[in-house]
Order: C-alpha cells, then structure tokens, then sequence
C-alpha cells in the first residue's frame, strides 16, 4: 500500500520514495542536488496572497483549511493535484511531500497529505 508522507526539504533525503516539492518558492539555500527531487508541483501550493494571509498562525488553520481546499477545486493547483494523485497511482510507490516551512504542523501540506490519504 502506497504511504504519504511529509518531510522538509532541509533534512536528508532517506527511504522516501517519490520526492515531490509542493511549495510555489524555491527553499532558500538549498541546492537541486541536496533536494533530490523527483518533482516539483510548485502550482500545489496556496496561492501568494492565501498564504501571506495565513502566516502560519495557527488560530487561522481552520480558515485556511477551508480556503486552501476551495483554491484545490480548479485551475492550475486543481491540474498539479491530480498531478500527484497521477503520479500515486502510476508509481505505486511511497510519496514524500517536501517542503520548507518551519512549522510541521500549521502549514499547507497537512492538508495535501490528509486529501492525497482520501485517495488511497
């Protein structure tokens, strides 16, 4: 069975699978080699302006749950959603989403990784 999972693009790259960068920046001072990156979906992310709202704060998570999920509905980040979801299914291997943030627990993926887990 195919496992999701979260990890930040600064720790080692280490029995994850199918690496894949959902934020719409490049991480700061990180090299492509030290990512070691099998994709990068950066139109996954949240929109600029959802996340300068949101600033990881996390008396605002519900809300931005709630946005983040509406702006997965179409578009650009609803085509690199079922990006991923393509690329879960095709693999059949363990997924690693990679991101910057500091915060492992208020912060965009955590709802990839809850949606992508409904897919499962």
């Amino acid at each position: 069975m195919v496992k999701v999972q979260m990890k930040r693009v600064y720790n080692d790259a280490h029995d994850d699978g199918i690496r894949i960068l959902v934020d719409r920046v490049w991480p700061r001072g990180i090299s492509k080699e030290k990512a070691a990156l099998d994709y990068w979906e950066k139109q996954v992310g949240p929109t600029t302006e959802l996340r300068k709202w949101f600033n990881h704060d996390p008396d605002k998570f519900e809300d931005f749950k709630k946005k983040y999920k509406q702006e997965l509905q179409s578009g650009a980040q609803k085509d690199a959603l079922d990006t991923i979801k393509h690329i879960m299914k095709e693999s059949n291997q363990d997924i690693t989403l990679i991101y910057a943030a500091k915060d492992e627990t208020y912060n965009h993926v955590v709802i990839l990784k809850e949606i992508l887990n409904e897919c499962i």
